[in-house]
């Protein structure tokens, strides 16, 4: 089979398409015959070196989707629709960079659906991260608000869209207010552009604060974000789009307003049972039109580092997929 894998750590470049064998069957592990996958920012930080507990040459992709190939023993069937998602999925196994790749059971989730294999896969890793974050984290409810923080990002405009379809107010933001006019029309009700320091705006907009932030940019502006919120709100951080993962200084008594609460999301600690069931509640949303999805480029397989390329760049806003079979 057709694999695309890292043996260093680099730029785009290192992204090599390989003759590999295909994956045995494994009791427990599902093969996949690979559709098409999204692209996430985190196969971009393990591509750069920045997961230490990565050992190369490795396949990327924390998600894929595709038809069941082998079962490994499990209760699906051959040729079921499936997506599989995280679990260490391209990080301590191979992943979804590949024709084929052999998944965990507990990873794969199966799906019933007419959706095309292209609007399939902007959905798991993207939505179930924004479902998760406002559902489990946040506890969203109609008629209360949420800015999201980094709205031009996939997930940010999947929560946007799901947000909306809860009954939520949503003020988006952007550093580029030349992306303002696809955050309204992906459905926020109000973009403020994001300076690093947004809170008295926020307050201004929203008397007292907003009901919840998203955090998806992260430590860069979380402090920031805690004082977006009003008394008793509340800030999740799920993001590390400003590519720093510690902050310099954090003082919880003094950088924590009084009765603001903090919390962080992480798709993968959420269960299979739970990670269908959702998965599914936003394929059946997406094909009766009540949430939207934004592709902003599609790729083909031999397109990887062209990929890579405009995800490092920061080119687009949405979720960018490459499609296996052209």
């Amino acid at each position: 089979m057709k694999a695309i894998r890292v043996h260093r750590p680099g730029g785009p470049e290192v992204l090599e398409i390989e003759d590999i064998p295909r994956p045995e069957s494994r009791p427990g592990w599902v093969r996949i015959r690979v559709r098409a996958f999204g692209l996430n920012r985190s196969e971009m930080f393990t591509r750069q070196g920045h997961s230490p507990s990565v050992r190369f040459p490795r396949v990327l992709g924390i998600e894929c989707v595709g038809e069941v190939d082998d079962s490994g023993g499990t209760d699906l069937a051959v040729g079921e629709t499936v997506a599989a998602v995280m679990g260490e999925m391209g990080r301590a196994y191979d992943g979804g960079y590949a024709e084929y790749t052999l998944v965990p059971r507990e990873r794969v989730l199966a799906i019933r659906t007419t959706l095309s294999w292209e609007v399939l896969a902007a959905l798991p890793e993207t939505y179930l991260t924004a479902w998760g974050s406002l559902v489990d984290a946040l506890a969203m409810e109609s008629g209360q608000t949420l800015l999201i923080r980094g709205g031009t990002s996939s997930v940010g405009l999947a929560a946007t869209s799901l947000a909306k379809g809860l009954g939520v107010r949503v003020i988006a933001t952007t550093r580029d207010p030349s992306k303002a006019a696809v955050l309204r029309e992906n459905g926020a009700d109000d973009v403020v552009i994001d300076t690093g320091r947004i809170a008295d705006e926020a307050k201004r907009r929203v008397a007292g604060g907003v009901d919840a932030v998203l955090e998806l940019v992260g430590t860069v502006t979380l402090l920031d974000s805690l004082r977006a919120v009003r008394p008793r709100g509340i800030v999740c951080n799920t993001g590390i789009l400003g590519n720093a993962w510690v902050m310099d200084r954090f003082e919880p008594l003094e950088d924590i307003p009084s009765t603001v609460r903090l919390t962080a999301y992480h798709s993968s600690t959420t269960s299979s049972e739970r990670s269908t069931a959702a998965l599914q509640a936003i394929v059946d949303g997406v094909a009766a039109g009540r949430y939207r999805v934004r592709v902003e480029r599609r790729f083909g397989f031999g397109e990887i580092v062209e990929a890579h390329r405009y995800m490092e760049e920061n080119r687009g806003a949405g979720k960018l997929l490459v499609v296996v079979d052209e």
